[in-house]
């Protein structure tokens, strides 16, 4: 089994970057699937992007297309998500997730889950 454990969030001004991080421990993370969803207070949780053990399948929703960057480094279990060009929108809890699915895009195919990590941008 997978446990994660976020960090790295807070409050940024628009325009900023932070970059979250995810901790993972357990045997299987390097088989598994990564993904980052956020989810805003009355809003459903919504997926961000995902990236595989090799890193050689990643997708992103678009509307974080060129502005969120995922990546992982399997020696350290740990996986990123590089955020730029924050805008007040993007206020929400961030998760990561762990799959065995390949290319996970929702949330029932993600198998272990974080506890977020708070990001609020400011105006």
């Amino acid at each position: 089994q997978v446990q994660l454990v976020e960090s790295g969030g807070g409050l940024v001004q628009a325009g900023g970057s932070l970059r979250l991080s995810c901790a993972a421990s357990g045997r299987t993370f390097g088989r598994s699937a990564m993904g980052w969803f956020r989810q805003a207070p009355g809003k459903e949780r919504e997926f961000l992007a995902t990236i595989n053990w090799s890193s050689d399948i990643i997708y992103y929703v678009d509307s974080v297309k060129g502005r969120f960057t995922i990546s992982r480094d399997n020696a350290k279990s740990t996986v990123y998500l590089q955020m730029n060009s924050l805008k007040p929108e993007d206020t929400a809890v961030y998760y990561c997730a762990a799959s065995l699915t390949v290319r996970p895009t929702i949330a029932y195919q993600y198998d272990y889950w974080g506890q977020g990590t708070q990001v609020t941008v400011s105006s």
